[in-house]
């Protein structure tokens, strides 16, 4: 496989950036109007217009990048088998409602698989430690996909009830004051 080959995975993927090349720095007259009463404007349209094409995520009055989740599998089993892991990803994207575009993992000597599932929303990631029955999860999802549904489907792929989550809105702040949002 050539290395052209290797960036070939995104290709076809709508993102909005090209629209907003070419009407980024352009204002209207309704942007003036919008920005004198407070409301952010960017690109001829409202950073929290809930039409916007860009994958952003809009909720209760913040925009941000992506829900990005940190999730501690504890006492779990099957932590050492690669193929248990793909299944779980698979089983997380299809859950979430996002698009697998690649599965690539890695199994250790002499134990612990590492792996990532990249996806058209962003990836889930995993280094296990299969000895202490530890996962390592990330989780990290934009648009409409919804992470938060993959801690159940972790709990079952690993069989057990002990998995701590931390989440982190990726960008909140960030993507309005950067003005692209």
């Amino acid at each position: 496989m050539s290395n052209a080959n290797l960036f070939q995975l995104g290709i076809g993927l709508e993102t909005g950036a090209h629209a907003e090349e070419q009407t980024r720095g352009k204002s209207t007259h309704e942007d003036a109007a919008n920005a004198e009463c407070g409301l952010k404007v960017v690109a001829g349209r409202d950073v929290l217009d809930e039409t916007r094409d860009d994958h952003f995520i809009r909720r209760d009055g913040r925009v941000f990048a992506g829900t990005h989740l940190i999730i501690e599998v504890v006492n779990g089993e099957g932590l050492d088998d690669e193929e248990r892991i793909q299944k779980a990803f698979r089983d997380c994207v299809d859950e979430c409602g996002a698009t697998l575009l690649h599965i690539h993992t890695h199994k250790f000597t002499p134990q612990g698989v590492s792996g990532v599932a990249v996806l058209a929303e962003s990836h889930i990631s995993v280094h296990t430690w299969p000895e202490i029955g530890y996962g390592a999860f990330d989780v990290f999802m934009c648009g409409d996909a919804q992470p938060w549904k993959a801690v159940d489907v972790l709990k079952a792929a690993f069989g057990t009830e002990d998995v701590r989550v931390t989440e982190i809105l990726r960008g909140d702040g960030i993507v309005a004051e950067a003005g692209v949002s």
